[in-house]
């Protein structure tokens, strides 16, 4: 059955629940954007449909998208929003929203890193575990800031990155709520960065 994520789709799958753990990334023909007027503002840049055993949400990825040209898009701000419905109503559970930011050399472009985001169950416990990862560029091209962020129960838990060729100015850090974390998600989360720093030649380290 085709899937159309619509507000009406979300209230009737309200009525299924499933054990199964599924995630499907929509198509923009999927995406009507005047619906999602309540969780977002932005232009949808990626929109999935997960289930769990929670029953079916949605996890849209918004991108202001400030400039556009034929070779580039530029964004001031991005959106990371996860819904259901309860009681018959669209329930946004969380937000991910991040700016650019005043560096030297200046951030001109904030994006959603898809290639890394995931949405599998990464522990086993039958829930999906959101992974957002998000990135900004320099006026130079350069990668400047990355953010790496689950969701596990609904609490966010962070690693934020700062990349420079100085010490001084680099940085990376982890939530103090880190090791709350099951360990099989702390796996996959170390293995993810060792995983961009080999593809994306990124430091992602403390000066």
């Amino acid at each position: 059955m085709k899937k159309i994520f619509s507000i009406v789709f979300l209230i009737s799958s309200l009525c299924v629940f499933s054990q199964k753990v599924k995630s499907t990334k929509l198509s923009k023909e999927e995406i009507p954007q005047k619906e999602l007027e309540k969780i977002t503002e932005f232009p949808v840049y990626r929109a999935y449909e997960l289930e769990d055993k929670n029953g079916v949400s949605s996890l849209v990825l918004c991108e202001n998208q400030k400039s556009i040209s034929k070779k580039d898009t530029l964004n001031t701000k991005i959106q990371a929003s996860f819904a259901t419905i309860e009681n018959d109503k669209l329930q946004i559970k969380w937000k991910i929203v991040d700016i650019l930011e005043d560096y030297i050399p200046k951030e001109t472009t904030i994006w959603f890193w898809t290639k890394y985001c995931s949405t599998k169950d990464l522990d086993g416990d039958g829930y999906i575990d959101p992974v957002i990862v998000y990135g900004s560029k320099t006026e130079y091209g350069e990668v400047r800031r990355v953010k790496i962020i689950t969701v596990y129960k609904n609490k966010k838990y962070a690693i934020r990155a700062i990349e420079c060729d100085l010490d001084d100015c680099r940085s990376f850090k982890k939530d103090k709520n880190w090791n709350t974390l099951p360990q099989k998600i702390k796996t996959y989360l170390d293995q993810l960065v060792v995983k961009l720093r080999k593809e994306q030649n990124l430091l992602l380290k403390d000066g």
